[in-house]
């Protein structure tokens, strides 16, 4: 089994505390909501054994407290986070992995520096317009996102809190069918949401995106044109077929946004946490595609 220890390095203006594994190549992996570094476990014993540096970061605000505490984040901050933390570790390129909000900020990292991502792999959260257009059009999808805008009330924190933070084992139990997480992981989880700054952080991420207000970073030349601008690095996709959060159908043409290529992989038996739920072919879609040339 391999080694995973934890450090925390500074990392441009906040500390970051993550997982690591192996030597070699860095190969980051960004977890997203409602999660932490943890999930990758299987992902940190495979690539560690495949000849990478693999590191797993406690996201903004589920890690060490920030510096400067912002009222909402958006993927322009986990992007900048991302990319200082490549800095942290002195390391011009890297392989990044991104799940839910981890694939936001892995795009957005890609987007604003792609001469510094060898390759992208992003999983449940497609890089279109079509997400945004289906929570205006498509009832199926109004339907999975309503937790969206409910995080936008003033009692949400409460809501979330509330019966041993019932609510995060019901976004669980809907968004991946079937699947019963391990009960440490989701203890690791409770516990970092006991933090009432740390689930206001949590929160911020969807109160940025349909809050309303002005965004971080909008007005940020790097940035103006993401999520609707191509992003120049070879890439894949892969996204659960079960998934009970996202619609897998709502990545149909993002390669016309991968001018370097995008594999997509559809995943069986497998809802919106696919890399638990389905580690071994997850990994093994993710190692082909770093062996491919491009």
């Amino acid at each position: 089994m391999t080694t995973i220890t934890t450090r925390t390095v500074t990392a441009g203006e906040n500390d970051i505390r993550f997982l690591e594994a192996g030597e070699g190549p860095l190969l980051l992996l960004l977890h997203g909501f409602p999660d932490h570094a943890g999930t990758f476990l299987p992902q940190l014993n495979h690539f560690a054994g495949e000849g990478y540096h693999v590191v797993a970061p406690y996201m903004r605000g589920y890690g060490p407290p920030l510096k400067e505490q912002k009222p909402t984040f958006s993927a322009y901050d986990t992007g900048s986070d991302t990319l200082s933390l490549m800095d942290a570790l002195q390391q011009e390129t890297a392989v990044i992995v991104g799940h839910d909000w981890g694939a936001s900020a892995a795009y957005a990292a890609a987007y604003m520096a792609p001469e510094r991502v060898s390759r992208l792999i992003t999983a449940a959260v497609p890089y279109s317009p079509r997400f945004m257009q289906a929570l205006l059009t498509d009832g199926d999808q109004q339907r999975r996102s309503w937790y969206m805008f409910f995080f936008l009330a003033p009692f949400a924190e409460a809501a979330v809190a509330a019966n041993t933070f019932a609510f995060i084992d019901r976004l669980w139990k809907d968004w991946s069918p079937g699947f019963q997480p391990d009960d440490k992981h989701m203890a690791e989880l409770k516990s970092i949401f006991k933090d009432k700054n740390n689930l206001s952080c949590a929160l911020s991420y969807y109160r940025d995106t349909f809050g309303g207000k002005e965004r971080p970073g909008s007005n940020d030349s790097r940035f103006a044109g993401f999520g609707k601008e191509p992003i120049h690095v070879p890439s894949l996709y892969l996204h659960g077929l079960d998934d009970g959060c996202i619609s897998a159908s709502l990545s149909d043409g993002m390669e016309a946004l991968f001018p370097k290529g995008l594999t997509r992989a559809m995943i069986r038996g497998a809802g919106h946490f696919l890399h638990l739920e389905q580690p071994e072919l997850f990994n093994h879609h993710v190692s082909e595609f770093l062996k491919k040339e491009v």
